[in-house]
């Protein structure tokens, strides 16, 4: 039975096909045969209970810089839809918010992954503090005062802003660092909300593990090994991908994070872990997918649509 899926992103011009994860799942929902529209979320619009927006029918392959063809753009109801894959980038902003809400008003009559409402109330820097004993020592705050005493406490820190995505703004500060002072100035007038504050863990020279869970299950696993001379392991700043397997420390984290993730309805997650130790969930756009397939693991993205096409026909 071909679904029709409408996944919500950055514009598809303007991605990156090589390591894009929205756009690994669109290939593989076309090979099933499901009819995929493309949409970007400022044309989300409500009436009263009922969501709308202008969808074009996209075709897509994977070839760099020919990698789609539009339809003609045109307006449903998004209850027409039975899938709606919500994949833009944070930031995780109003705008970001506020799509959740429009969205959460045709789920789970048409199957929105993931679930919009978790996803609001799951910012990836502070759903995982519900998982505290598996992640190192965090603060959260803006406070210097409770930023002094940590530092004080474990020397070797990194600073970052709670919302932030791909490694932008990610700071390392030794105990003596001259630094702080300006970076904390800077901090405070860049960023209104907390901030996250680490524990510096040596071992990411080693690399930052991404793990792919669907459904609450493993489904595969790359890591990512810092550039010479970068903090950050993000492929998007220059971290080279090995593939990996999971240690038995990866595997209890995997196995504690499970439940809840289903409970919640969030599909596909990707965790991150440095050294056996859990610093991030990410539900709102998680990457991974075509790095751990072009490395020989497993098809994350048809596990993916194995789950959506048996929760949609029940």
């Amino acid at each position: 039975m071909a679904l029709k899926i409408a996944v919500q992103m950055d514009h598809i011009s303007t991605i990156n096909i090589a390591g894009d994860s929205a756009f690994a799942l669109m290939l593989e929902a076309q090979a099933r045969g499901h009819e995929l529209y493309h949409y970007t979320p400022d044309r989300l619009a409500m009436r009263g209970n009922e969501v709308f927006c202008s969808l074009e029918p996209v075709q897509v392959r994977d070839e760099k810089g020919n990698h789609f063809t539009f339809g003609e753009s045109r307006r449903f109801n998004m209850r027409e839809m039975d899938v709606v894959l919500m994949r833009q980038d944070p930031p995780f902003d109003l705008a970001y918010i506020a799509a959740t809400h429009l969205l959460q008003k045709i789920h789970p009559d048409t199957l929105v992954v993931n679930d919009p409402a978790e996803v609001r109330n799951a910012p990836e820097k502070l759903f995982v503090t519900e998982f505290a004993d598996l992640m190192p020592p965090t603060l959260i705050t803006r406070d210097k005062a409770e930023i002094d005493l940590f530092r004080e406490e474990y020397g070797d820190i990194v600073m970052k802003p709670l919302f932030g995505h791909g490694g932008a703004a990610v700071f390392r500060l030794t105990r003596d660092d001259l630094n702080y002072g300006s970076l904390y100035d800077f901090f405070a007038a860049t960023f209104r909300e907390p901030w996250v504050i680490q524990q510096f863990l040596p071992n990411v020279k080693h690399g930052d593990k991404r793990i792919l869970l669907v459904d609450g299950e493993f489904a595969g696993a790359v890591n990512r090994v810092p550039a010479a001379g970068d903090l950050r392991s993000n492929m998007v700043r220059g971290g080279a991908p090995t593939d990996s397997d999971l240690t038995d420390r990866e595997r209890d984290i995997c196995a504690r994070l499970g439940p809840s993730l289903r409970e919640k309805g969030l599909i596909l997650v990707g965790i991150d872990v440095i050294d056996g130790w859990l610093t991030e969930i990410n539900v709102t756009a998680p990457t991974g997918i075509r790095a751990i397939r072009k490395l020989g693991g497993p098809d994350v993205a048809a596990m993916v649509w194995d789950v959506l096409e048996a929760k949609v026909k029940g």
